[in-house]
Parts: structure tokens; C-alpha cells; sequence
């Protein structure tokens, strides 16, 4: 058998050091390719969320359950793609990036990470997704506590 340092399967980029920088550098320059297109043909404003939500996340989080960014300079790689985006906004180029999110009603990559890895939890916990919870959650038990209203506490 052959010894390699990354692999590519199923559009993403595996590395020996199981590391996701591979990943994030390639889909970041995938996401900027797609940006620089959509700046040389449309003028951003209202229709930015559609454009941003349909050509330029899905390079960002394509298979991110898989890869999630843990290291700093990854994640701050990936958002700004987003801060630029953001900033072809007609009137938002000045304004402080937390600003434009807010005012474009969309939050960072780092919060839908975020959530989408606590739905996840959810979705074990309540028995929607079929995986056997005690490899990925230990719940506190009760032992006497009151657990406000719920038998769930991670």
C-alpha cells in the first residue's frame, strides 16, 4: 500500500494529520472564486443573502460536520470570505462587520457552526437521529437534584 499525504473523497480533502487546514484553504479559495464572479456581475443589495446563501456558503460549509474548523487561523480564514462578501453590500462597506451581520439579518460562520452542532445534539438526544447517544454524551444524572422540569443535563 501506497503512502500519501492527503487524500480527496467525497469532495473533501483528508490529510495525514487529519488536520482540516487543507480543507479550509481550498474551500476558501473556492468561496472567493465564486464572490469575485458575482462582484464582476451584480451590484450587491438586497439581493445578497440570496446570492451569498446560494453560490458562496455552500463552498463554506460543504461537509463541515466532517471537517470543522477547531483552529483559530481556519476559522478566522473561512469568515473572511464572509466579512468580504459582506462589505461589496451597497452603503454597509464602512460600517463594523458585527454591524453589517446584523443589518443583513445573517449571523458569522462560526455561530452556524455552532448551532447546527447543537441541533445535532438535539436531534440524538430526542431519538430523531438513530446513534447510540453514550458514545458521543454523557447526561448528569439526577442523583437527587432537581433538574428543572427535564431528564436532560450534558
Amino acid at each position: 500500500m501506497q503512502e500519501v499525504q492527503h487524500e480527496r473523497d467525497l469532495g473533501v480533502e483528508v490529510s495525514s494529520s487529519l488536520k482540516p487546514s487543507l480543507q479550509r484553504t481550498k474551500a476558501a479559495a473556492k468561496a472567493m472564486q465564486v464572490l469575485g464572479i458575482i462582484k464582476r456581475n451584480f451590484v450587491m443589495n438586497e439581493d445578497f443573502r440570496l446570492l451569498f446563501n446560494g453560490y458562496v456558503k455552500p463552498h463554506l460549509e460543504y461537509c463541515v460536520q466532517v471537517w470543522s474548523p477547531y483552529l483559530k487561523k481556519d476559522r478566522e480564514c473561512l469568515e473572511k470570505v464572509q466579512r468580504r462578501a459582506t462589505k461589496l453590500v451597497k452603503g454597509l462597506k464602512n460600517k463594523p462587520y458585527p454591524e453589517r451581520l446584523a443589518l443583513l439579518h445573517t449571523s458569522s460562520l462560526v455561530k452556524r457552526r455552532l448551532r447546527g452542532d447543537l441541533i445535532q445534539v438535539y436531534r440524538i438526544m430526542s431519538g430523531i437521529d438513530k446513534v447510540n447517544m453514550e458514545h458521543f454524551i454523557e447526561l448528569e444524572h439526577g442523583g437527587g437534584h432537581d433538574l428543572r422540569g427535564h431528564r436532560f443535563k450534558v
